[in-house]
C-alpha cells in the first residue's frame, strides 16, 4: 500500500491496555514505573490545571490517529497491512526512560527480560548467538540443520555456559592425564575440573585441576594425581548452603571454583568465579528460575524422526522447542505438539507457523505454549510468491495475537523486522516478542 495509515496509540501506554481491552491486544505492559501497576502515573498539571483533552469531534475525525480496531477490523477495503503501512502516533511524555519495562512471555511458561528472539536459522543461531541473547536477557533458537548429536551439543554448550550450583560437572580421575584434561578444555571451553576418587559426580573429593595446574607440564602423561591441587588444600562448602553463602565464599577464598561437598566428602556440586563476574555484567540476563542456566530454545522438524531429535534436546537441558514448519496449521504438526506435551511435559512447545486465527486455535487447542506468526515475509521466504499464501505481517499479528490472548497464549512476529521501528510495530499491534533472522544474521555472534 502507498498509503500511510496513523494508529492512535493513546490506549496503549493508558489503563485501557492493561485492563484487557480487545482494541489492544498487546500483552506488553504499558509504559509506567515498577510500582504502577501497568497503569501510567497520572500527567502533570498547569497551573493547577490537569492537561486538557481533545474533543470528541477532533478525536473521531482522525486528527489524532485511529485505533487499532478501526485500522484492522472496521475494515470495508478488506485491506491487510505491513508494517510499512502503519505508524504511530506520538503522545505525551510523563515517564523517564528507567520506568519502561520490556519484559514480557515468550510461552505461558518463560518469561523473558527482553522481547527479543533469535531464528532457528543456520546463518543466524548456533550456541554462540543463543548465548549472546540469553545474556541481553531475550532467547535463542538453535536451528535443526544439524545433526541430532550435534543439535543438542550446541544447546548443552549453552546450558552450561552460565550456572548457579552445577550439578553435573565434567569430574576426572587421579589415573586420568593431562591429556584427558586438554580434551575437556578444547570440547567445553573451561579447565577447572574437579577430581573424585571414582572420576565421577559423586565420588570422594580428592582434589581439583586449574588452567594454572597444567601450564607448564610439558608430558601429556603425566597422571593428575601428581600435579592436582590436593583436597586438604581446598576451600569447600557443604551440602545445603544457599548461592549467595557460597558466592561469599568464593569471594573470600579467590578460587575459581568452589566444590560443594556432602557429610561424606563427596561431590554434589560446584560453582565458578565467573558466574559472579557474568551475573554482574549481565543483571537481565534470561535464566532458569532454578537452576540459573541460560535459557535456550531449538527447532525441530514435523517428520517421525524429529521425535528422537526432540527426546536428545530434552536430555541435553532444552527449555523451549519450536516446531518449525511454514505452514503450521497440519496434521503433522498437531502430532507433534500432542507427542511433546505427553512426553515431554516439562518442556515448553512453539507451534507455528500461523497468521488466522483458526490456525492459531487448533495449535492451541493440541498444547501450543506460544505461536509464531508470519508466512512469506522472511527475508528469505517465498511462500506468498510461490504458494500465493500468505499474509500481510502487521495484520497478521494483530488478529492472531487478539484471538490468541483469549487463551493466554504469547505469540512471537517471526519475519519483516528490517528495523527497530519494525519491532516496535509488531509489540504494538499485540506480538510478545519479535523473532529476528536477517537483522542478526552478519553480526560476530552468527556463525
Amino acid at each position: 500500500s502507498e498509503r500511510t495509515l496513523i494508529i492512535d496509540l493513546r490506549a496503549a501506554t493508558q489503563q485501557q491496555r492493561m485492563a484487557g481491552d480487545s482494541d489492544n491486544p498487546s500483552p506488553v505492559r504499558a509504559l509506567g514505573g515498577p510500582k504502577s501497576n501497568g497503569v501510567a502515573p497520572a500527567p502533570i498539571k498547569i497551573n493547577e490545571e490537569p492537561l486538557w483533552e481533545v474533543d470528541e469531534e477532533t478525536l473521531n475525525s482522525g486528527a489524532c490517529g485511529f485505533t487499532a480496531q478501526k485500522i484492522f477490523c472496521n475494515n470495508a477495503a478488506s485491506v491487510a497491512y505491513t508494517y510499512d503501512d502503519v505508524i504511530m502516533m506520538p503522545g505525551h511524555i510523563h515517564f523517564a526512560l528507567h520506568d519502561v519495562d520490556i519484559s514480557t512471555n515468550l510461552t505461558k511458561n518463560i518469561k523473558l527480560q527482553a522481547p527479543f528472539v533469535s531464528s532457528p536459522m543456520d546463518t543466524v543461531t548456533e550456541s554462540k548467538m543463543a548465548i549472546e541473547m540469553a545474556l541481553q536477557g531475550g532467547i535463542g533458537i538453535i536451528h535443526s540443520n544439524y545433526s541430532i548429536e550435534d543439535q543438542a551439543a550446541e544447546v548443552y554448550k549453552v546450558k552450561k555456559y552460565k550456572n548457579g550450583f552445577i550439578t553435573d560437572p565434567v569430574c576426572l580421575s587421579p589415573d586420568n592425564t593431562v591429556e584427558d584434561v586438554i580434551d575437556i578444555k578444547h570440547s567445553f571451553g573451561y579447565s577447572g575440573i574437579p577430581i573424585t576418587d571414582t572420576g565421577n559426580m559423586g565420588g570422594k573429593l580428592v582434589g581439583i585441576i586449574s588452567n594454572r595446574d597444567t601450564s607448564f607440564v610439558d608430558d601429556l602423561s603425566v597422571k593428575v594425581s601428581e600435579f592436582m591441587t590436593p583436597r586438604d588444600k581446598l576451600t569447600v562448602a557443604k551440602e545445603g548452603v544457599s548461592l549467595s553463602e557460597a558466592n561469599e565464599l568464593l569471594k573470600e577464598s579467590k578460587k575459581g571454583k568452589l566444590p560443594v561437598v556432602n557429610e561424606d566428602d563427596e561431590l554434589v556440586a560446584l560453582i565458578a568465579r565467573t558466574d559472579l563476574q557474568k551475573n554482574r555484567d549481565f543483571p537481565r540476563a534470561s535464566k532458569h528460575e532454578k537452576t540459573k542456566q541460560l535459557l535456550v530454545g531449538a527447532s525441530i522438524g514435523t517428520r517421525p524422526e524429529d521425535r528422537d531429535r526432540a527426546k536428545a534436546l530434552v536430555d541435553a537441558g532444552v527449555d523451549v522447542i519450536v516446531v518449525d514448519s511454514s505452514q503450521g496449521d497440519s496434521t503433522y504438526q498437531l502430532e507433534v505438539i500432542q507427542h511433546l506435551k505427553a512426553t515431554h511435559p516439562e518442556v515448553d512447545v512453539i507451534g507455528g507457523n500461523v497468521v488466522t486465527p483458526i490456525q492459531a486455535l487448533h495449535l492451541i487447542q493440541a498444547g501450543a505454549d506460544g505461536l509464531r506468526v508470519g508466512m512469506g515475509i522472511g527475508s528469505i521466504c517465498t511462500t506468498q510468491e510461490v504458494c500465493a499464501v500468505g499474509r500481510a505481517q502487521a495484520s497478521a499479528v494483530y488478529h492472531v495475537a487478539k484471538f490468541a490472548r483469549k487463551y493466554g497464549v504469547p505469540i512471537v512476529a517471526d519475519g519483516g523486522i528490517k528495523s527497530t521501528g519494525h519491532i516496535t510495530k509488531a509489540l504494538a499491534c499485540g506480538a510478545s516478542c519479535v523473532m529476528m533472522g536477517s537483522m542478526l544474521a552478519g553480526t560476530d555472534e552468527a556463525p
